[in-house]
C-alpha cells in the first residue's frame, strides 16, 4: 500500500455507503488515511461498521457510523441530515453499497431483479441526489477543494462485460454508468465532479471461494492478464486520489481497476 498523504483530503468530510465490509471498508479507511473525516454507512452490519470506525480512530482519524438502507428515500435523507448536522457539510460521497442475488435468467424472480436494482442503482440515485443538493447549497470552498463536491460511484467491470447468470447485477452496473455520466454532465457547471470506479476481481468475502479453491482461482486468473486478484486497498487508494484535487480535471469517467479484465483476454491469442 502506498504511503498515504494526510494533507490530500484534509478538512474534508466523506460519506461512504456500505462501509461495514469489503471494498467499502477499504475506501473508508483509505479516505481517512488521506485526511478526510468519514461517515461509515451500513444497512445491517452494525458490528462491521463499528469495526471500521474503530480502525479509523485507532489510526488517528475521525469517523461516525450511521445506519441507513440506501434503497429507502427517507433513510437516505435522514442519513445525510445527520451527517451534515454532525460534521457541518459533506465534500465527498462514495456510493459503494451493492448486492448480488444470482439466478439463471429464466428462473430469476421479479423480487430478485427488483432488490438488486433497488440497492445497486436506485440507492446510488438517492445518495447522489442528496449529495448534489448539499454541494450546490454550499458551493466551492477553495481553501478546501477546487470542486464543490466529488461523487464516486462504485461500478464494476460488468458495466461493460455481460454476465450470464447475473442479469440483474450487470443491468444495475450498466445503469450506474449512464447515471454517473449524466450526473457528471449536468453538475459540471456547479463544479461538481462525478466518476466511477469499476473493480474487477477483488479479494473480498464475495469471491472467497474463488480465491481459496485452487481450481477456481486458476480459472479466475485466466480472466486477469495481470495474473493477480486485486486487493481492497487498491480501490481505497484510487478513491482517495480520485477525490483529491490531483484529479480535478476528471469527470464523467469510469476507471477500471481490474488487472486487465476489460481487455477481453480471450482474444490475446487471436481469439
Amino acid at each position: 500500500m502506498a504511503t498515504p498523504d494526510p494533507r490530500r483530503l484534509a478538512n474534508q468530510i466523506a460519506l461512504v455507503t456500505g462501509a461495514s465490509s469489503g471494498i467499502g471498508v477499504a475506501v473508508a479507511k483509505g479516505l481517512a488515511a488521506h485526511g478526510a473525516k468519514v461517515v461509515v454507512n451500513y444497512a445491517h452490519d452494525e458490528e462491521g461498521a463499528n469495526s471500521t470506525v474503530a480502525a479509523i480512530e485507532a489510526a488517528g482519524g475521525t469517523a461516525l457510523a450511521i445506519k441507513a438502507d440506501v434503497s429507502q428515500e427517507a433513510e437516505v435523507q435522514a442519513m445525510f441530515k445527520q451527517a451534515i448536522e454532525h460534521f457541518g457539510t459533506i465534500h465527498i460521497v462514495v456510493a459503494n453499497s451493492g448486492i448480488q442475488q444470482d439466478s439463471s435468467f429464466v428462473d430469476m424472480t421479479l423480487a430478485q431483479w427488483q432488490k438488486v436494482i433497488d440497492v445497486n442503482l436506485t440507492g446510488q440515485f438517492l445518495c447522489l441526489r442528496e449529495a448534489a443538493r448539499e454541494f450546490i447549497r454550499r458551493g466551492v470552498q477553495p481553501e478546501i477543494s477546487r470542486a464543490a463536491g466529488k461523487i464516486i460511484c462504485m461500478s464494476s467491470v460488468h458495466e461493460v462485460i455481460p454476465w450470464a447468470g447475473h442479469v440483474n447485477y450487470a443491468a444495475s452496473k450498466g445503469g450506474i454508468m449512464q447515471l454517473m455520466k449524466s450526473v457528471a454532465q449536468e453538475l459540471a457547471p456547479h463544479k461538481i465532479r462525478a466518476n466511477s470506479i469499476g473493480p474487477g476481481a477483488i479479494a473480498t468475502p464475495i469471491n472467497l471461494t474463488a480465491r481459496d479453491t485452487p481450481e477456481e482461482e486458476k480459472a479466475l486468473l485466466t480472466l486477469i492478464p495481470y495474473n493477480r486478484v486485486g486487493d481492497p486497498d487498491d480501490v481505497g487508494n484510487l478513491a482517495a486520489w480520485l477525490a483529491s484535487d490531483e484529479a480535478d480535471y476528471i469527470t464523467g469517467q469510469t476507471i477500471f481497476m481490474d488487472g486487465g479484465m476489460t481487455l477481453y483476454p480471450g482474444f490475446a491469442d487471436n481469439g
